[in-house]
Parts: structure tokens; sequence; C-alpha cells
């Protein structure tokens, strides 16, 4: 039997008035409803009220990381640009045109760069016509005209220019920054060093992003200028577009191509093409929260299961105690109405036998006269339909008075009485009230008794009783020509067991566990009370004894009721 079946209380299969207010079904049901109500709707909303705050906190917090994140890494971005653009401006400010147009001084420069900064490569001296004068490095460049060249222009412009990462004819990833220098005859020159990418990629390449991220650097053509996880190679174009131009830090949520939510902060690097990019998978961010949300989850579903199993317990503890009661209140209302009816129908039996008994014993003395007159005279004693006729009467009345003796009886054992009985007789006088339907429906009734059984001392009206309702149950049970044996064995010293066995059609798994209980019956459309067998069970206690029942559907019932020898007189 599972759990929920055992929670289920004893009143459900009942069939009640819904319009009555003691419908256990409908206070049962209610009971549990608002109990479940008020005890997991506050529980229930509390977590969804957590859940929406703590999911929001949890994505402000991505996103105040991720803005963080992009500032702080534009800053060592920017660091590192203005650092080798300001070593430059320190060589044009320090060492004089002449100097720099020296190879060897040049030279010295670049290993200090080198040795100082790392990343340079090399370094040219470019006078105000775009002629390269002086160069050192690993290639043949001096001489060469930068004049048509738009970062020549541009750092003419502006005075200093730094580049896009390119490959130029050295075929390496590389960039250049350039500084210009006047001169106080209104002419300048142009300091042009080259850096390698190692360095300004190894920015990038040791950032620690979570949520399976990616930094990157583009530029405004959505050129990348750094590798990227998931773009490709240095110089390779992005899928993505090119987020719009702001002076600050930037986070914002879109979509990719396969629907997944992506956190995209981004800052543009000032004085320069770059445009620094961070990309993070928002699920992979809040894995952490969602385990979090199933560990809640699932303590919640774990306290709801408990609330539920609790409240249905305990209501349906409650409710079957009430419905117990209220069962128990009927039946006693309805035992007393029962003793009552009883008590008045033994006191009309009695009042209806005696006024049957003194016509009886005026014809039976009669009919006996008529009858010694006949055997006074020849001719009438020797008249055998003359005889016949008053051996009638006189059987008829014997007929009459037994069965107005049975309702003496009857009315007799209707208060408490505890004497000796022969179970035998009592016995039969019950079966003698049933004789008549027996014989009509052809059913077969056997009595065993030892002859050795000794004298019962009870209530021969509440055995009575309780014979009477078995064998009533018995007959309900049976079809026509049915079989009811009934026998008594002594168990013990001081017990004996009456045993009443049918061949009817016998009583569910189900229900065999539910006989005794006031009001309920299998044959209610048959007109079954269900109170026979409640009854008869309380009677059974209260002679100090046990009955029990075994059953199989189609083939019978057999029902055993324990008593003991010596039944106690109650006050």
């Amino acid at each position: 039997m599972s759990l929920l079946e055992k929670m289920k209380p004893k009143f459900w299969e009942f069939r009640e008035n819904t319009d009555d207010p003691s419908n256990f079904r409908h206070i049962w049901l209610l009971m549990v409803l608002l109990t479940l109500l008020v005890a997991i709707a506050p529980l229930v909303s509390m977590t969804m009220i957590d859940n929406n705050v703590s999911r929001k906190s949890a994505e402000s917090e991505i996103l105040l990381r991720t803005s963080r994140l992009v500032s702080n890494t534009r800053r060592s971005v920017s660091f590192f640009l203005g650092e080798r653009k300001a070593a430059l401006k320190f060589v044009v400010y320090n060492t004089s045109f002449n100097e720099l147009n020296d190879p060897m001084e040049l030279a010295l420069i670049l290993e200090s760069l080198k040795k100082g900064f790392g990343g340079f490569v090399d370094i040219g001296v470019i006078d105000a016509s775009g002629r390269q004068k002086n160069y050192t490095g690993p290639y043949s460049l001096e001489g060469v005209n930068y004049s048509g060249e738009e970062w020549f222009r541009e750092v003419v412009e502006r005075g200093n220019y730094i580049s896009n990462v390119f490959m130029g004819f050295r075929q390496v990833p590389h960039l250049v920054v350039a500084v210009r220098h006047d001169l106080p005859d209104d002419s300048f020159y142009v300091v042009r060093a080259t850096l390698d990418t190692e360095r300004f990629n190894d920015l990038l390449f040791y950032l620690e992003v979570s949520g399976q991220g990616d930094a990157f650097i583009v530029n405004q053509e959505g050129m990348l200028q750094t590798p990227s996880r998931y773009h490709g190679k240095v110089l390779e174009k992005i899928s993505d577009p090119i987020p719009s131009y702001s002076e600050k830090t930037e986070v914002f949520e879109r979509k990719n191509v396969n629907g997944e939510v992506l956190i995209v902060g981004y800052a543009y690097i000032a004085e320069s093409p770059f445009i620094l990019m961070i990309i993070k998978q928002k699920d992979a961010l809040m894995d952490s929260w969602h385990t979090t949300r199933m560990e809640i989850a699932g303590f919640l579903m774990v306290s709801i299961a408990i609330i539920f199993f609790a409240i249905l317990g305990g209501a349906t503890y409650l409710s079957n105690k009430i419905y117990v009661l209220e069962q128990n209140r009927d039946a006693i209302l309805h035992e007393v109405e029962y003793s009552n009816k009883m008590a008045s129908l033994g006191e009309l039996a009695a009042g209806v036998a005696h006024e049957i008994n003194n016509p009886l014993a005026i014809i039976n003395e009669k009919a006996g006269l008529i009858k010694d007159i006949f055997t006074f005279k020849e001719q009438y004693s020797k008249d055998e339909k003359l005889m016949n006729i008053a051996n009638v009467i006189i059987s008829s009345v014997e007929r009459c008075a037994s069965i107005t003796r049975r309702l003496l009886n009857f009315a007799r054992h209707i208060d408490i009485n505890i004497r000796p009985l022969c179970l035998r007789e009592v016995l039969h006088e019950v079966l003698g009230f049933l004789e008549k339907e027996a014989e009509y429906r052809s059913i077969s009734v056997s009595v065993e008794v030892p002859d050795n059984m000794p004298q019962l001392e009870s209530d021969r009206g509440k055995l009575q009783e309780i014979f009477l309702n078995l064998v009533n149950n018995a007959f309900v049970a049976m079809k026509d020509e049915g079989k009811l044996d009934i026998s008594v064995k002594q168990e013990s010293e001081d017990s004996v067991a009456i045993i009443f066995m049918d061949d009817g059609c016998g009583i569910s798994e189900e229900n065999i566990c539910r006989i005794f209980e006031p009001f309920f019956s299998t044959k209610k459309k048959a007109g079954g009370t269900g109170l026979g067998l409640s009854i008869t069970y309380g009677l059974v206690e209260k002679m100090g004894g046990t009955i029990g029942v075994k059953s199989e559907l189609g083939k019978g019932t057999t029902f055993t009721v324990m008593l003991p020898l010596k039944t106690e007189q109650k006050e």
C-alpha cells in the first residue's frame, strides 16, 4: 500500500450529500487546501522574489565586473602605447637633430629603448620633406620617402601617430609609433619607431576573462589587431558589428547567430585607432547562480513535499478522529433507537403472546374434550376423518403455542440476564425465526454442536441478536439453494468458538477490513444500513469475546465468534 493510500481518509469512499455541512470529504479537502495555501504560498512567493532579486543582482554584478575589466585593460593598453610614445618624445627632446642623424648614436638609442621598454624593432629619423635621413634596424630603409604616406600626413598634422597593426613588406604584424619635433627655423623632423606585436598581444593573452570570454583589439574597420579566441587571427575581419564611439567604457547585452546571450564590453583607446573589446557568454557567467537556484529549488520542493505530507497526514488524522466520533455518535444513537425498538417489539410480542395464549388454551381444552368424547362412543372412535380433524386442531394449537413461547422468550431477554445456556438450543431458536425463508429459498442449514459441549454462561437475548445478525448476513450473501454450516468448538478451557460458514458471494479484500465500521455496507442498494455487523461487533466485545472474518470473492465467507464460557455480569 502506497503512502498516499495510507493517508486516504476512512470516509473517502462514501458518497455523501455535498449540501450536507457534515460532508467529511468536503471538510477534509477544504482543510488541506487552505492549510497548504497558507503554508506554501508565502514560501513560494519569497523564493520567487529572491529569485528575481538575486538574478538582477547577479546580472548587475556581471556587467559591473565586465566594465571594470574593460576599463582596467584599456588603461593597460593606453599605458603601453603612451609609454612608448613618451619614450620617443624623450629621445627627441634630449637629443639634437644632428645627433639623431649619427648612425652610431641612433643605434645606441634603439638599444636603450629595447632594453628599457622592449618591443622596439627599429627607429628612423625623417626630415620635413618626408625622406628618411637616418635608420637603424634589420632592414635597409635609409633614404625611403614617406611624404605620400597617410601616417606621415597625420603625424605632421597632429604631432604624434600610432598606426594600425599591419604586415607591410616585412610580412609580420607590427605597428608604428611616430612623433614630430619642431625646429627653431620653423622646420621639423619626425622620429618613427616600429614595434613588434608580441608585447602588445601579451597585454590580452594573459588576461583572465571569465564566462568563456574573449578579449581582443580591433580597429574601426573591424580588423583584428590581436588574436581572438572565437574570431580568428590578426588582421582577419570580425563578423560582429563595430560598436559606436563612446568616450567611456560601455557594456551591453546582445545575442549571437546561435541565439546565445553575450555580454559585450568595449572602450575606444584614446589617441589610437584601437577599440578594446571583451565578450563573455552570459550563460557561463550565470552557471554558479543557476546551480544555487537549483539547490534552492530542490530545497523548496523537499520543503513543499514535507509540508504537503505533514498537512495531509494531520488533516487526515484529525478528520478521521472527527469522522470516527461522528460515526460512533450516530451508531450509539441508532443502537439506542434499535434497543428501544426491540424493547417495544418485545413488549408488543409479550402482549400478543398472552392474548393469543388464552384463546389457544380454550381451543386446546375443547379440542381435547371433543377427542375424549369421540373415544367414548364407538361410532365416532372408528371414524378416522373425525379423529384426524381433532388431532390437526390439537397439533395446530401446539404449533401456535411454540411460536408464542418464542415471542415470550424474545421479550424476556431484552434486559441483560446472565445465566447458563445451551448453545444448541439458542442456535435452533434463532434458526426457527428464519426457517420459512430457508425453506422458501431452498437454503440448506446444518448445525453441529458436540454433545459434550459445556453450558455457556451468557445473555440469551444478546446471543440471539448476534447469531441472528450473522445468519441474516449469510442469507443475504447466498443465492437460492445455498448452504450455511454452523459449528461450535471448544477452543480452550474457558472459551468457545461459534463458526458460521456460507458459500455466498464473498467479500473483496479492500472491503473486508471495513465491514465492522458503522454504516459501511456493500448492499446499500438492497436496503442495508451498515449497522448489523457494527452492532454485532460491539455486542461481542461487551461480552468479552472477539469476532473474526475470512472471505474470498465468489467462494463464501466464514465468521468466527470467540466467546468466554463465563460472561461477567456488569452493572
